[in-house]
């Protein structure tokens, strides 16, 4: 199967960090298609691979596939052996729930702690909003390692797709410096050592120097 991912900037777009991390799980032969972003072409460019003009996009034989939460679902039906979604019946619906709730929500978390993986300071004062999203981002995590803390040390045990879409967040939450339950700096540190986060992590920031 012929796979091409289409992304932006490394050190920015949380979005493609995503669906990357999803091929990576899936153990998907896939190139890489990087766009830089807020270029006067971008716009254009992207639009040669997706309707939306938007990234990520993952080209296939059959056609593009939009949005993180597609290409994940799209990969967990071409990939099955992977097991990209917890194997457990109510697991796989948490894992479901919580990133749909990543998909659709924490708006003023993005608003106010753009990814930034070269970051490495604190905002001057994090607005009532962000706390309030990152509060919820916290007891989300520690629900999930209270449940399945015994299977490993990601989510839901092993790494999922959950992982791949709450690693943008963990990012943020390192790159702004902020200040954590235990639970949830431990859960920061597990992605920070994911091979396949740290790839990633070590080519945005050569892209930020070059």
């Amino acid at each position: 199967m012929a796979l091409q991912l289409v992304i932006g900037d490394k050190n920015y777009s949380s979005w493609s960090l995503r669906a990357a991390l999803v091929v990576d799980l899936a153990g998907a032969d896939c190139e890489e298609v990087l766009v830089r972003l807020y270029q006067p072409d971008s716009r254009a460019q992207l639009l040669r691979h997706s309707p939306t003009g938007k990234v990520p996009v993952l080209l296939t034989e059959q056609g593009a596939v939009w949005d993180s939460l597609a290409i994940a679902e799209y990969l967990a039906e071409c990939y099955p052996e992977a097991q990209l979604w917890p194997q457990e019946r109510q697991a796989r619906a948490l894992a479901r729930s919580v990133c749909a709730e990543m998909h659709s929500g924490f708006t003023a978390l993005r608003s106010h702690l753009p990814m930034d993986l070269a970051r490495d300071k604190a905002l001057a004062e994090l607005p009532d909003a962000a706390q309030a999203d990152i509060d919820r981002i916290c007891a989300i995590w520690a629900d999930c390692r209270e449940r399945y803390a015994s299977s490993g040390n990601y989510l839901f045990g092993q790494a999922s797709i959950a992982d791949a879409f709450y690693a943008p967040v963990a990012a943020r939450l390192r790159s702004y410096h902020v200040v954590l339950p235990t639970t949830a700096a431990a859960y920061v540190e597990t992605i920070y050592r994911w091979p396949a986060f740290q790839r990633w992590y070590q080519a945005a920031l050569q892209e930020v120097k070059g």
